[in-house]
């Protein structure tokens, strides 16, 4: 993995060169598909990028290659993909990713997709937490940077609540406040919900 790696951060620092882009074959959308998926759909540890919201990929890409991202994958992979990415190549991909039907995980535990319903609609008032549905939308669509959740891979939102739970990238606030409240339960069941939206 370490020579992908590198890979991604001598095409990233190559194609970060050149002017605008206007089409996924003038962009190295392959170095993102080697982890995210063909057609960015993602897998169970790299997230879907289809269809998720411009301005989010472009604050994650920016937050990568400052460093603010701080979990393990972050630290092992994208801080080197995004190190060398100009503002032109950061806004190209994000609106090349964003404009690709997303499609659900589907791979959540569908005996606590109910449970995870209510928590995202209603949140958890004697818990302090509020719904989930007021920043990223009804549907989990998201909302300009706040980024769509909707089809998510189970495993992916799985590990990221617990990684803000443990601290990892603290200036997502309120996400590691609400992360650190919820038990390993609502965290399965939130996250089970979240794979089945289309």
């Amino acid at each position: 993995m370490k020579s992908i790696t590198s890979k991604i951060a001598i095409l990233a620092i190559f194609f970060s060169a050149g002017g605008p882009v206007l089409a996924d074959e003038t962009i190295p959308t392959r170095n993102c598909t080697w982890c995210h998926g063909t057609s960015g759909q993602g897998f169970a540890t790299a997230p879907r990028l289809a269809g998720q919201r411009h301005q989010y990929i472009a604050n994650q890409l920016l937050d990568f290659s400052k460093h603010m991202r701080d979990n393990p994958l972050s630290k092992q992979y994208m801080w080197d993909a995004a190190a060398n990415l100009n503002h032109s190549a950061v806004r190209d991909f994000a609106m090349y990713f964003s404009t690709l039907p997303p499609k659900a995980a589907n791979d959540g535990d569908r005996g606590l997709a109910a449970v995870g319903k209510k928590i995202y609609e209603l949140g958890i008032p004697e818990s302090n937490i509020v719904s989930c549905l007021v920043c990223h939308g009804p549907n989990a669509e998201g909302i300009r940077q706040i980024p769509r959740l909707g089809g998510l891979a189970y495993s992916y939102l799985k590990k990221r609540l617990e990684q803000w739970g443990k601290g990892y990238h603290r200036a997502a606030e309120p996400m590691p406040q609400i992360a650190r409240t919820l038990s390993a339960n609502e965290i399965d069941a939130l996250a089970s919900y979240l794979s089945f939206i289309k």
